[in-house]
């Protein structure tokens, strides 16, 4: 094992040595097969319909787009074969559509931060030894999971692992691509239990792929770009403990994230933008706000103080507002069932490992983890007509989920927490309007945030429930819905559909232009057969089967929460914030009129409060712009005579003498409005 002052083990661990041995070996073999190959011209056509020539097992996308650019050819990251990811550098095998793909693409950012992670890879094999397990790009860089028996990862090795992937991408170390039966698969990585786990258990083809890159071989799928010298900024950005694909009997393993960049201007401005997130950081503002808080004797269950639960209760009124005038109908359901229920509905099944169950007088009983079969108890629990359709129903109810430890983050993964949950049970011919229903009420809600959103069509996954045929009616329809909705600007991710029925997510954009997955809209054919629910049609029509759309729009509240508290920055807009008002007097005998100005708006139903402590009027002042109080009044004698009030907000602006009944007035046409900035004039 490296001293912890050690840039690189001397001697290397002896399983390089050997890995490269068979890896050269293999290659050599495989060079000679594609020498023999026959080469014949082929067609290659690009995007806009043009056609190169090239050879076949002789020309690659690389030599293409040469052919068009060199500039181009440099520029690009992978490419794309017949519809799928294909390095640069591998032959056509034929005829082919040719895509070309930058940093820009999100498959191809994808793409350069795996390379990225093995790079890490390779620069943690030098540093430590040990056995590398996963190491994939994630939403915000990449990271690599490694077993060490003896040592683990700390802030002081950030500057040695640095220093070597700065090195291997000096180097221009190229990614070469081999094919290996899973007999060479097995003795290539003999040394490594944890890639030895993955060959026999994943692995259900003869065959599969490594990937070299200096002297680290790594099983793995690819493709990657041409070089480590296409990686020009890379860093190490955290480490933490992980488990063994996140199972709680497992390993131990340690994990090193990175982020990477084709130049270090990104990585500068990267890092500024994670500066400024810090700053925002829910955690840290649920804190010092004192918002929230969570316990180890909860976990995964957080704690709301007033000011939060005042955050929390505003977004469910604003909810239950626009169900009012929108049809829904809200309802309460229970929190425990027996998983028969589960069964019944499918997510026992699909779902078990996130239930929390337990046994109760011999039969097995399980906390909720979400709405649907309960509301599905209720529209069965009578004969229901086509008069009754579209039948809304919407509900608060807590929901529970088993998330491992590991998987915990703030507000944004939590066991306990409520969703704006509804479920429209509807006919067929409904679908087309209730669709436009669920996307005017998205569009509402998020306007009133500020935020923008992509739209994403999942599709079937490959454990689903059903007949494929089904599923296909229900995409169509939501490509439809959603053609209609916003044309061709929505988005196919293919094989992520809920195991009952494809769906639509919704990924907003906040004021930092971070992306957050939160509502989604599901169309849902599986569970009235499930549940065998009918209702009788018109006429003479026999019984038939609703259809249910699944959808919300806050989604998890407490994640919304978070969302919110970092998309303002703790400026909470007047509407949602837990302080609105505090009144400051300009000295001890004007205690009294602070008091009584804060408890008019306390009965007007506004957050208020008075700060009659012993501080200076300017220290007190300054303590309210600190602690974002949207408005702070500033009485006196002028005041206390004329009955008015001396507004001022967070920002330092100075609005000036109010009567109180006139600031009153405006607060809640500003409340009313729920308007995201805090325009108060005295027009």
């Amino acid at each position: 094992m490296a001293a912890a002052s050690s840039l690189e083990l001397d001697p290397p661990p002896g399983f390089l040595a050997d890995r490269i041995a068979l890896f050269d070996r293999l290659k050599s073999k495989y060079d000679a097969e594609l020498a023999s190959k026959t080469s014949q011209p082929i067609k290659v056509t690009l995007p806009d319909g043009r056609i190169m020539e090239g050879e076949s097992w002789k020309s690659t996308p690389y030599d293409i787009a040469c052919m068009i650019s060199k500039g181009l050819a440099d520029n690009c990251v992978v490419a794309k074969v017949n519809g799928d990811l294909w390095d640069l550098d591998r032959t056509f095998e034929g005829d082919a559509t040719l895509e070309l793909m930058k940093f820009d693409d999100k498959e191809g950012e994808q793409v350069f931060w795996h390379s990225s992670a093995h790079m890490l890879g390779e620069a943690m094999e030098r540093h430590y030894g040990g056995c590398l397990c996963y190491g994939p790009p994630i939403k915000d860089g990449f990271f690599y999971d490694m077993h060490l028996s003896d040592r683990t990862v700390s802030q002081g090795d950030y500057d040695y692992l640095n220093t070597l992937v700065k090195k291997i991408s000096k180097e221009k170390q190229p990614f070469v691509r081999l094919e290996m039966t899973k007999e060479d698969l097995l003795e290539m990585f003999k040394y490594n239990e944890f890639k030895c786990r993955i060959i026999r258990e994943r692995v259900t083809t003869p065959t599969t792929t490594v990937y070299r890159c200096g002297p680290l071989i790594d099983l793995c799928r690819g493709p990657h770009v041409r070089h480590t010298g296409k990686v020009k900024a890379i860093e190490v950005t955290k480490n933490s403990s992980s488990l063994w694909e996140g199972k709680a009997e497992a390993e131990s393993l340690q994990r090193i994230y990175g982020i990477s960049f084709p130049d270090s201007k990104q990585l500068k401005e990267y890092k500024h933008f994670q500066a400024e997130a810090a700053k925002r950081d829910h955690r840290k503002i649920g804190r010092d706000q004192e918002l929230f808080f969570f316990h180890e004797l909860s976990p995964g269950s957080c704690f709301f103080f007033p000011k939060g639960a005042h955050i929390y209760n505003t977004l469910v009124d604003f909810i239950r507002t626009e169900y009012r005038v929108r049809g829904f109908q809200e309802v309460i359901s229970p929190n425990i069932y027996n998983c028969k229920l589960f069964e019944t509905s499918g997510h026992w099944g699909h779902y078990q490992k996130n239930i929390y169950h337990f046994d109760v007088e011999k039969e097995t009983y399980g906390l909720k983890p979400m709405n649907c079969p309960g509301h599905c108890l209720m529209f069965g629990s009578r004969a229901r007509s086509f008069r009754e359709l579209p039948l809304r129903y919407a509900d608060f109810g807590v929901l529970h989920r088993n998330e491992i430890s590991g998987a915990l983050s703030g507000l944004t993964r939590v066991r306990r927490f409520q969703q704006d949950d509804a479920h429209i049970f509807c006919t067929v011919e409904q679908i087309e309007e209730e669709m436009k229903g669920c996307f005017a009420f998205l569009k509402h809600v998020y306007g009133i945030f500020g935020f923008t959103f992509d739209l994403f069509l999942s599709t079937r996954p490959d454990e689903f429930l059903g007949d494929a045929a089904v599923w296909d009616r229900a995409e169509a329809q939501l490509k439809k819905s959603l053609t209609e909705f916003v044309g061709d600007q929505w988005k196919l991710n293919p094989g992520d559909g809920a195991f009952y029925g494809p769906k639509i997510d919704i990924i907003l954009k906040d004021a930092l232009r971070r992306e957050h997955q939160c509502a989604t809209i599901q169309l849902d054919f599986q569970l009235p057969d499930r549940f065998n629910l009918t209702y009788q049609g018109s006429g003479d029509d026999a019984e038939k089967r609703p259809v249910i759309i699944h959808r919300a729009i806050l989604g998890s509240v407490e994640r919304m929460i978070a969302v919110l508290t970092e998309n303002y920055g703790g400026k909470w807009p007047f509407w949602l914030s837990p302080r609105q008002i505090t009144v400051v007097p300009v000295s001890v005998p004007f205690n009294e009129y602070a008091l009584k100005v804060a408890q008019r708006c306390k009965n007007e139903g506004f957050c208020a409060e008075a700060d009659v402590d012993s501080d200076t009027m300017n220290k007190k002042v300054r303590n309210a712009q600190l602690a974002q109080f949207n408005y702070i009044l500033v009485v006196g004698q002028k005041e206390l005579e004329n009955g008015t009030v001396n507004v001022r907000t967070r920002d330092q602006e100075v609005h000036g003498e109010f009567s109180l009944e006139d600031f009153v007035k405006r607060c809640k046409l500003l409340q009313s409005s729920r308007s995201s900035t805090d325009s108060f004039t005295q027009e």
